[in-house]
């Protein structure tokens, strides 16, 4: 199985652009990638899918957070924000912390809001038993109580580590969302 692709923009020879927006929505194969990557979750197909190329670095997961929100914003999924960024976060964390070379982060809204970070790393994730003073240890178990489900696929070049958060309640006409009596 191969990873989930994403086209990146099209720059000029010789000007790499880390970092940059990787424009899923624009490019087929892209939007083929998502429809079987949400089919593949048992999701219909995305409403909204973007991509992003992140450079391994210690910023990585403060731009991760930062890019979650203001999609999430975009589609308005508001109500979401604070779960996936911490989420999203945990993940690219980690996937810098423990993979080679850049990752990917992938927001895909059908209906659930799947998020997938993608790296080089052949090592899946895996529940560990943290002992109060351990500074980590506990994004697994963070992802597992958060998320509606999550799982990691692995493929020929490292893999995709993903999670899904149900869609908050909307009137079914109007969109919004309803009042707490």
């Amino acid at each position: 199985m191969s990873p989930p692709r994403c086209e990146a923009p099209r720059v000029r020879p010789g000007r790499a652009q880390p970092g940059r927006r990787l424009r899923a929505g624009r490019d087929a194969r892209s939007a083929s990638s998502a429809r079987t990557a949400a089919v593949r979750s048992g999701s219909a197909t995305p409403h909204h899918a973007s991509c992003w190329l992140l450079d391994p670095e210690v910023q990585a997961a403060r731009r991760a957070r930062r890019i979650t929100r203001r999609t999430l914003a975009h589609w308005g999924l508001d109500d979401l924000a604070d779960s996936a960024e911490l989420l999203v976060s945990e993940m690219v964390a980690n996937a810098v912390r423990y993979a080679q070379g850049p990752v990917t982060l992938r927001l895909l809204h059908t209906d659930v809001l799947r998020c997938e970070v993608t790296d080089g790393s052949p090592h899946l994730p895996r529940h560990v038993r943290a002992q109060d003073t351990d500074e980590g240890g506990r994004g697994v178990l963070l992802v597992d109580r958060l998320a509606t489900q999550w799982g990691a696929t692995p493929h020929t070049t490292g893999k995709t580590v993903w999670f899904a958060l149900d869609l908050p309640d909307r009137h079914p006409r109007t969109g919004i969302h309803p009042r707490p009596a």
